[in-house]
């Protein structure tokens, strides 16, 4: 059965963006921290998105064809066009990447499903998605990429009113202050 693992950037305050929908302060420019990034990605087959994260994320769908891109952005562009993308959106009329598709609903038993058919960790990726995933116990796994920067509001990395037990997997720390933090759902 496949993981799913809820891994997104966040302030040291606990906010995946500010309160202007920024997170440009979090953008993993370092090769130390984007190659450690393309590790934890790596065991990845399908990403799970709302519509903005996507909007943001489907950038890798051509960033290969960027010129002078370092190998660890083409090593992740390559990881994310292999794998499967679904987006829950509403709106959307159609994918703008490959192998994606769209759901216009996010259904817990869908995604129960899908981790016990998938042969590799499953990602939900953005706060207000995972905070569905969160709620209907879905969630195994957290990683959080902790930035160096306080953005005082926002939207935070974990919904409110959630109580869960997690074990600490993997502390590790990078030279300009990124600290990666794994932690699994106990239970």
């Amino acid at each position: 059965m496949a993981k799913l693992i809820y891994s997104m950037l966040t302030s040291l305050d606990g906010y995946t963006e500010d309160e202007h929908g920024r997170f440009g302060w979090g953008a993993p420019e370092d090769e130390e921290v984007h190659s450690y990034i393309n590790q934890l990605a790596s065991p990845f087959g399908t990403y799970l998105y709302g519509r903005r994260m996507y909007d943001t994320m489907v950038y890798w769908e051509t960033a290969d064809k960027v010129s002078d891109q370092p190998r660890f952005l083409l090593e992740f562009a390559r990881q994310w066009q292999a794998a499967e993308k679904i987006v829950y959106s509403k709106t959307l009329a159609e994918p703008r990447s490959a192998r994606t598709r769209i759901e216009r609903e996010f259904n817990p038993d869908a995604v129960r499903r899908l981790k016990t058919a998938a042969a590799h960790d499953i990602t939900v990726d953005g706060p207000a998605l995972a905070a569905q995933a969160i709620r209907a116990g879905l969630v195994d796994e957290f990683q959080m990429i902790v930035c160096p920067v306080l953005v005082g509001n926002g939207k935070h990395f974990f919904p409110d009113d959630v109580r869960l037990g997690l074990e600490l997997l993997e502390e590790r720390r990078f030279r300009k202050g990124v600290i990666v933090l794994r932690y699994a759902v106990r239970g």
